[in-house]
């Protein structure tokens, strides 16, 4: 019964404009994760407990209803836990929300459960590295073959229309060109392709121009997204040199 489930609880955000391009959300956040990014920056939910009845998570969703139009379930992880997922992606859909998830991929059944019940609007793929360079925590057990079926799950998902809005994420640093050039040939034209400027203190961030760089090299329009101009869509042709830039 629903009544039963419990989430390893996160946390929650009753409000945020940045979560889904174009949308006011709340964010509901699931402790733990299978692997172990060492730029996260939410390491602070990476391992340990707090379990809160469904009931009470989905109380805290319907207390923001009046102000945003949709979810947003992160992580750490919320494909590991799939009741929980399922059971919240169930209830938002029944108030009226729309939902989403931000995902490393790591469980497609999870996600093929989510689409196939139509219970999910948005997925945001966070692809983190080669395929063969994945591992899960603690037990450097490669998971790559899990991530790329998702990435194709989620894809025929997009191109089929029953998921509305799909988007790949790659976090970038300085020395991951290569890595996002193998990533980019993965993803299929057509998909939303995002690079992403990675934070981490110590590490000198790429910059817009930076990224801009690494996008030229790609041969595709993309999104970037940086803490200081905010997210931009970026056509480059590095063949031509000609480039266009927008906001939004």
């Amino acid at each position: 019964m629903a009544e039963s489930i419990q989430l390893n609880f996160g946390g929650f955000v009753p409000l945020s404009t940045v979560d889904w391009r174009g949308k006011s959300v709340c964010v509901v956040f699931f402790r733990g994760c299978p692997v172990k990014c060492w730029y996260c920056h939410n390491h602070s939910i990476l391992t340990g407990e707090d379990r809160r009845p469904i009931e009470e998570i989905k109380e805290l969703i319907r207390s923001s209803s009046l102000l945003i139009s949709a979810v947003i379930f992160s992580g750490g992880e919320a494909t590991m836990q799939p009741s929980a997922l399922l059971s919240l992606a169930e209830y938002s859909k029944s108030i009226g929300l729309l939902t989403g998830l931000q995902t490393n991929g790591v469980y497609p059944d999870v996600i093929r459960r989510l689409i196939d019940r139509r219970l999910i609007d948005h997925i945001a793929l966070d692809i983190k590295a080669e395929w063969n360079l994945y591992t899960v925590r603690g037990k450097e057990r490669a998971v790559g073959r899990q991530v790329k079926e998702s990435l194709t799950l989620c894809t025929r998902a997009r191109q089929a229309g029953t998921l509305p809005d799909f988007e790949v994420v790659v976090t970038l640093f300085p020395g991951y060109g290569e890595e996002v050039m193998m990533i980019s040939h993965d993803v299929a034209p057509g998909i939303d392709l995002v690079l992403q400027q990675g934070v981490y203190q110590g590490i000198r961030p790429l910059d817009l121009d930076n990224l801009k760089e690494i996008a030229d090299q790609l041969g595709r329009k993309v999104r970037i997204r940086t803490r200081s101009d905010g997210e931009v869509t970026y056509e480059g042709n590095s063949s031509s040199g000609d480039a266009r830039i927008r906001k939004g």
